[in-house]
């Protein structure tokens, strides 16, 4: 009932004007002391800073000895340890690709035996001839720099939009890896099945084709194909029960989603779609066809998704098995941004959302569940920050 709610409102707004232009303010700086905010179902939570001196940071990964590994647009990974962020980049990457807005170091992943192998994967643009594109890269970590990098899969040549790009471990030692679709008048990349733009795609760890995707042998398919029909994935998590990813979408202006990604599926961009186009006019004819996914989560207007995560540790109990959702914007209006919580019932349906650490008028890249339970927020800004959520502990009254 809620989500078919939800539908009709985004089916309305498809008809609504247009918003106005963005006015573009400046970040807002946050506070030095930690920030004590109350929340719906968590009696209080406190948001403090880790660190600062991150320049648009896009992706961040826990080491077994708690160090975080940030990936910056620009180019830069850098490591944080024990609360310290060290002034030098990481040495090691590859060449990568910034001259676009969209453009740079995406996402990172350490393998599920890190220990062992001590494998990092990062995916970014590539600066490839006749046009730019999206490789995943592998190397070792050796607690100073990065070793034996090289591509194991380098996405097919298309330009344009080559954001979206996050890569997750499934739980069988799969990796999948999501690809933004083109923009303009190559959106349509998105449905063609020969193309790697708009897809999710699933590899094995040293980025080979796993002999059960849905498409391996089908002329016409890229075997690395796992479902298509997408714009831009900023946020991808494995579902802590089921096993399956869960992947945010960003789409224009309004038609924003969450999307339980299923084998061989096709997701409808730019066929169908709940948004508006950045000048006005609607995307699609329709926001459903018939053989093409809904959304589990949509938001119109849109709040810009980048990073998502499943809660399943112990230090907020009744969070567990709640969404995160990081959103760098709502609509068009300026200094927005927030984390947004969504409470889901066993069936995998929403139940209801709450905004949380709005006050801070932050645009929200990131969010992961730490080691110790806690939760970790990266801010998109030229001066970011990572940011440290926790729960109030109560002191009992004096006698």
């Amino acid at each position: 009932m809620k989500l078919r709610f939800l539908l009709a409102v985004a089916f309305l707004s498809l008809f609504a004007r247009p918003l106005a232009s963005q006015t573009r303010l400046p970040p807002v700086t946050l506070p030095d002391e930690p920030v004590v905010f109350n929340t719906l179902n968590q009696p209080q939570i406190r948001v403090s800073i880790v660190t600062r001196g991150l320049s648009h940071p896009w992706g961040m990964a826990f080491l077994p000895d708690g160090s975080i590994l940030v990936t910056e647009r620009d180019g830069h990974l850098r490591i944080i340890r024990d609360g310290v962020l060290d002034p030098e980049p990481i040495p090691g990457l590859p060449e990568v690709f910034t001259e676009a807005r969209l453009a740079g170091l995406m996402d990172i992943a350490i393998h599920p035996r890190f220990t062992d192998n001590g494998f990092v994967y990062l995916t970014y643009t590539k600066p490839t001839e006749p046009r730019r594109t999206v490789a995943l890269a592998r190397g070792r970590f050796d607690g100073s720099a990065l070793r034996d990098v090289r591509d194991i899969f380098v996405a097919d040549s298309w330009g344009g939009a080559v954001a979206g790009s996050r890569i997750v471990f499934a739980p069988d030692g799969t990796l999948y890896m999501t690809l933004g679709g083109a923009f303009g008048g190559r959106r349509d990349v998105a449905q063609d099945p020969s193309a790697h733009a708009g897809k999710v795609l699933r590899l094995r760890d040293d980025g080979s084709v796993p002999d059960d995707n849905p498409f391996v042998g089908r002329e016409g398919y890229k075997p690395e194909i796992f479902s298509f029909g997408h714009r831009n994935q900023n946020g991808a998590a494995i579902h802590p029960e089921t096993g399956e990813l869960w992947a945010a979408e960003h789409s224009t202006q309004g038609g924003d989603e969450v999307n339980v990604i299923l084998a061989g599926r096709n997701y409808g961009w730019p066929l169908v779609s709940y948004g508006r186009e950045y000048t006005g006019g609607r995307v699609a004819e329709r926001p459903w066809q018939m053989a093409m996914e809904q959304p589990v989560v949509l938001w119109v207007p849109s709040i810009a998704p980048s990073g998502l995560t499943f809660y399943t540790g112990d230090r907020f109990p009744n969070w567990q098995g709640n969404l995160f959702v990081g959103g760098m914007m709502t609509g068009r209006v300026p200094q927005t941004g927030h984390l947004e919580r969504i409470v889901l019932n066993q069936y995998g349906e929403e139940v209801r959302r709450e905004w949380l650490l709005a006050d801070l008028k932050q645009r929200i890249r990131d969010v992961r569940q730490g080691p110790d339970g806690l939760l970790y927020v990266l801010t998109e800004e030229n001066e970011a920050a990572l940011l440290r959520i926790e729960p109030v502990t109560l002191q009992p009254p004096a006698l």
